[in-house]
């Protein structure tokens, strides 16, 4: 990991709002948890745990040196010491002569360790007074063992301590209920381990998680601007995804990608993609016009990603088509001759393409092919990145590539290359020197931070100017009050839109009779 990364991730807060929001998307997960691990310990508790039943006797502490004819003159001192004899009481019914003798007089089948484990003695509220508590599986042996200690503790205390003696305060009796263990407090601790457990492996997950996830993510990983975000399109409204791939029985023959629907596959470029989409390459074409002071020069414009699979492809054949809208010039190469899916994508013949010409295999007759989607206009031209070469990095820096990109600029307005995943392969740092600006495609809950650090350290490593970022695939991560609102917002307008254009189609059509 190189120095800026470590400053970029060295810098960064834990965002407790992204602490909490992960939460709550997982909050089903921490409520089921958190339920059956009430439901387990309930169970344990009910199967495993045997019941214990506690029984006790009173006793209280006569010192015989405090006599009535003086309780005038009884200070704290006498007091004290009365006190302090509930501490030796204890002591001598923890011992084993007295604890045999308890054992024989209740007539049980329990050792000396056995008994004094099942034995609790202490002071009631620091007073005079102290109890002793048996605890057994049976509540009639705790009783019995209570009752031997209330007969044979006191005659005990008397022979061993001369001038004191202990009273029975409190008989012991049997025991209706089990004292342990509480079906409702175990119930509530599987509850809340199931519950802290769960909650705990999710703020983990989400610490330790570098997913570029939203918008947030990225500044923190980079200085540039987001200029557009793009929804994902290949989920239906019925949440069906969809490939893509080119529709099979739209394709025009000899011509590009007709902008069809199929019951299996959804249009991803042209006119035919969803209004949000169509409105997010549309706020691309004019962040990019702003991005450049001179209009009338032709203009390279790299499109990477730090990952493949991020929908770069994709992301620079509707910016090729949204250019194109604006009555420009506009051609698009497949620079990526690794993976090409330009051509795929809009059905057109890859066999001829930008390798064939840079190895000298073909001359420029039918290199650049015309891309006219369905009910367009307008439309923009092609180079595919033909067959794959064995060398693609010296073929996209050789002086050809070079010649081939200063003669395109006279005679297009904007040039949009298809440049290959920068963290993966170095091809696209060839021809970056070529280019105008770079735009980074980042998939959101795909690309990771430190693949979007590497992507942007590289094309600034070799002086690119990178002039944004798109975030495709993107998906609400925002209140279910701004979900509404963006949804009830894009519904209205789109709704707006489509009646003004039908009603300019009937005025067009009144004109023309």
């Amino acid at each position: 990991m190189d120095e800026q990364m470590k400053n970029n991730f060295e810098g960064e807060e834990v965002n407790f709002k992204r602490l909490i929001d992960a939460a709550l998307r997982k909050a089903w997960v921490i409520v089921l948890t958190s339920l059956a691990g009430a439901l387990a310990m309930m169970l344990i508790t009910f199967f495993f745990i045997t019941p214990q039943y506690k029984s006790s006797a009173m006793f209280y502490v006569n010192n015989n040196a405090i006599s009535v004819g003086s309780a005038l003159s009884i200070d704290s001192g006498d007091i004290t010491a009365s006190k302090s004899l509930v501490n030796t009481y204890i002591v001598i019914l923890n011992t084993r002569e007295t604890l045999l003798d308890v054992i024989d007089y209740a007539d049980i089948n329990r050792t000396y360790g056995e008994l004094k484990d099942m034995i609790h003695a202490e002071s009631v509220d620091e007073t005079e007074v102290f109890r002793v508590v048996v605890t057994s599986e049976d509540p009639q042996e705790a009783e019995k063992i209570a009752d031997a200690i209330a007969y044979i503790l006191p005659t005990r205390i008397s022979n061993i301590v001369e001038g004191t003696s202990a009273k029975i305060v409190d008989s012991a009796v049997v025991p209706s209920s089990p004292s342990s263990p509480s079906y409702t407090v175990n119930t509530l601790m599987g509850f809340l381990i199931g519950f802290v457990l769960s909650a705990g492996l999710v703020i983990l997950q989400e610490l330790f998680n570098v997913t570029v996830r939203t918008e947030e993510d990225v500044a923190q990983v980079c200085k540039y601007p987001i200029l557009a975000s793009v929804p994902n399109m290949t989920v239906s409204s019925k949440g069906k995804y969809y490939s893509y791939g080119k529709n099979k029985g739209e394709r025009k023959k000899g011509g590009a990608y007709a902008a069809g629907r199929s019951s299996e596959q959804t249009v991803l470029i042209g006119s035919g993609i969803s209004f949000a989409a169509s409105e997010a390459y549309k706020l691309l074409r004019t962040k990019l016009q702003f991005s450049f002071a001179d209009d009338n020069d032709c203009r390279i414009i790299g499109v990477s990603s730090a990952l493949s699979g991020e929908g770069k492809s994709l992301s620079a054949i509707n910016l090729a088509h949204a250019l194109s809208q604006l009555d420009k010039k506009v051609i698009l190469i497949d620079c990526d001759m690794r993976r090409p899916t330009t051509a795929e994508k809009l059905g057109l013949p890859s066999k001829l393409g930008l390798s064939n010409f840079l190895t000298g295999q073909s001359n420029t007759e039918g290199l650049i092919q015309h891309c006219d989607i369905k009910n367009e206009e307008n439309a923009f031209h092609v180079i595919t990145a033909g067959e794959i070469p064995p060398n693609p990095i010296e073929l996209l820096s050789s002086k050809r590539m070079a010649a081939v990109l200063k003669g395109l600029r006279k005679a297009y307005d904007y040039i949009i290359l298809d440049l290959p995943p920068v963290s993966e392969v170095s091809d696209a740092l060839a021809v970056a020197k070529e280019t105008d600006g770079i735009l980074l495609v980042v998939r959101q809950d795909y690309c990771n931070r430190i693949a979007l650090n590497d992507a942007v350290h590289q094309f600034d490593f070799v002086n690119s100017k990178i002039l944004g970022v798109v975030m495709n695939c993107a998906s609400d991560h925002n209140s279910q009050y701004e979900k509404g609102y963006y949804r009830k917002y894009y519904r209205r307008y789109h709704k707006y839109s489509k009646k003004t254009y039908e009603q300019q189609n009937k005025t067009n059509g009144h004109q023309g009779k």
